[in-house]
């Protein structure tokens, strides 16, 4: 006889949300891994001592975790979703009967309690915290990349030239992406004597104007650059730093993470490895300063003159600080160039106008050479190139290209949904906390 399923409610229900969230589900793990009790504290200065009890700040957060750990990018979907779904309700710590709040709260406590005291970085620090208790994190051999993420903003959209920031000052009423740039650019220092001025971009966003316009994967968009600092041995996510999607942003962001990682963990690094964007004297001899061995290919531009000698065909005496021509004539120190970090040597003149070398090395009346002031570390690397250690870290370094995809394709973060370059940081910092607390789950015994 072939049965029926007829709906019968019953009077009374023994039902325990914690007898229905499988034992080895990510959540429970995390939730046996990781105490939230700091939330409580960093935002007690936020809120009153008298008054209507809030929305328990804990609980957005979990929400919010839940988001990056599942790839839910709609607050609103996640809503429903913690509604709906059972797990989702145990590690929010909200029982069948009780409401989930409503959408626009988290908006709300992002814009003020949340980001006012840098809760989310502060999470992330936690995490971070409990994995090098766990021993995912040996602080020796790093890898730093940048992965653009595109920003919500239109390309059809966009303020050209200088004049963009006075129109947008001229404006009314700006929405908060737009005020945070301004603020940014009124706090901004003027650049030293020995720093380049910042450069001007093009054209800027009107949304979002903090974004930079890159044409990296197809045509031109709006982007940021999400730039972890990787521990190769772990393949735990030591910091994370938010910029514009620039190159030379990217590279600056690179000292920021060690800096802070050497400060906040008290680790000191062995080696780091990039792929060539970062390869500019300046940052390698940042490194090498620091006894951090950069496993970085080196930009070199020497080559680039086809038709007369090039550098390479100048020897430099570093006891007389000179160069020697392939006519093993004197080059001497001219000066520096502090903007470009160049030091300039040049011939006299007697000596090149009477050369019979002077056809293949210059058309001018002498030849110059120039050399950066952070050539020697340059040399260094260069050294380096084709070295047991050098080869296997380039290939150890193709590791981040594994955590961009997880990222992307298991998180969602593909495009961001805040504006602004604290949006995205937030963004990339719970990212960050999130796969870390996967990484953690996967390797650690529930305590």
């Amino acid at each position: 006889m072939m049965g029926r399923q007829v709906a019968q409610g019953a009077l009374f229900y023994g039902f325990r949300l914690d007898d229905h969230v499988p034992a080895d589900h990510l959540l429970r793990r995390i939730d046996a891994l990781f105490d939230f009790g700091f939330v409580r504290d960093a935002l007690a200065a936020s809120y009153s001592t008298t008054g209507r009890p809030s929305i328990d700040p804990e609980l957005m957060l979990r929400m919010l975790l839940v988001g990056y750990l599942s790839g839910i990018r709609s607050e609103r979907r996640l809503c429903e979703e913690v509604h709906l779904n059972l797990a989702y309700r145990w590690f929010c710590r909200l029982d069948l009967a009780d409401r989930v709040p409503d959408h626009s709260t988290f908006s709300k406590n992002r814009h003020g309690r949340f980001r006012a005291c840098d809760l989310h970085r502060l999470l992330f620090e936690q995490v971070v915290a409990k994995c090098a208790a766990a021993g995912l994190v040996a602080g020796r051999d790093v890898a730093v990349d940048g992965s653009t993420i595109m920003a919500d903003a239109s390309r059809e959209k966009k303020l050209k030239g200088t004049a963009a920031v006075d129109e947008l000052r001229a404006r009314e009423s700006v929405s908060r992406p737009v005020a945070e740039y301004l603020a940014a650019l009124d706090a901004a220092l003027p650049p030293g004597p020995d720093e380049p001025a910042a450069v001007e971009p093009a054209s800027i966003s009107p949304t979002d104007p903090q974004a930079a316009l890159t044409c990296k994967h197809g045509p031109a968009r709006y982007a940021y650059a999400i730039n972890p600092l990787l521990d190769l041995d772990t393949d735990c996510i030591l910091d994370v730093e938010a910029t514009p999607a620039r190159f030379a942003a990217e590279v600056a962001a690179t000292r920021t993470l060690v800096s802070r990682i050497e400060t906040k963990l008290g680790i000191t690094l062995v080696s780091l490895s990039a792929d060539k964007a970062y390869g500019s004297g300046p940052l390698l001899g940042w490194l090498v300063d620091r006894n951090i061995t950069p496993y970085i290919p080196v930009i070199d531009r020497g080559r680039q003159r086809d038709a007369f000698f090039t550098r390479d065909a100048f020897r430099y005496d570093r006891e007389a600080d000179a160069y020697r021509c392939p006519a093993d004539k004197l080059l001497g120190y001219c000066g520096t160039n502090r903007a470009s970090q160049v030091r300039v040597y040049r011939s006299r003149l007697t000596d090149c106008t009477a050369c019979e070398l002077k056809p293949q090395c210059t058309i001018g009346k002498k030849r110059g050479v120039t050399r950066l002031v952070s050539e020697d570390a340059r040399d260094t690397v260069r050294a380096l190139a084709g070295t047991d250690a050098y080869v296997q870290a380039r290939r150890r370094r193709r590791r981040i290209e594994r955590v961009f995809g997880h990222l992307k394709r298991n998180l969602g973060l593909r495009t961001l949904k805040l504006r602004g370059l604290a949006g995205a940081a937030e963004e990339f910092t719970m990212a960050a906390a999130a796969y870390n607390l996967q990484l953690l789950a996967r390797t650690a015994a529930p305590a």
